[in-house]
């Protein structure tokens, strides 16, 4: 289990307000292993968005380690937000562990361009 030899990096936003997004990277000598990201919104909201970890390293502890980084920095700095995540079945039970509710689910959904496409068949209208 590499977790103890796994450093996170804080990626600090870019400086623009319009989109103030931190991000953490979890490597392993140079080599980056994994990611989560926030940003912050309006009104005293933290959207928690992506994670990934490299499927070489998965089952190790990394997405806890840069969850609870990320975690630790939210609670640090931005008491009294409200943080809130769309979350995957796979992450739902740690967010649940730390104390998040679980409000209506959501299903992925996807359709290819193809175009416009007319209303219907073609029929004559007469008044």
């Amino acid at each position: 289990m590499p977790d103890e030899n796994i450093n996170i990096l804080h990626v600090l936003p870019s400086g623009t307000k319009q989109y103030n997004m931190h991000g953490w990277v979890a490597h392993l000598n140079n080599i980056c292993v994994g990611h989560i990201h926030m940003l912050i919104e309006s009104e005293n909201k933290i959207k928690f968005l992506d994670a990934w970890v490299h499927e070489d390293y998965r089952r190790q502890g990394i997405f806890r380690k840069l969850w609870n980084t990320r975690w630790e920095y939210v609670n640090d700095n931005f008491k009294g937000h409200k943080a809130y995540a769309w979350a995957k079945p796979m992450s739902l039970p740690l967010l649940l562990e730390k104390g998040f509710k679980a409000g209506d689910s959501s299903v992925y959904v996807e359709k290819n361009v193809e175009g416009h496409k007319p209303n219907g068949p073609r029929c004559f209208v007469s008044c």
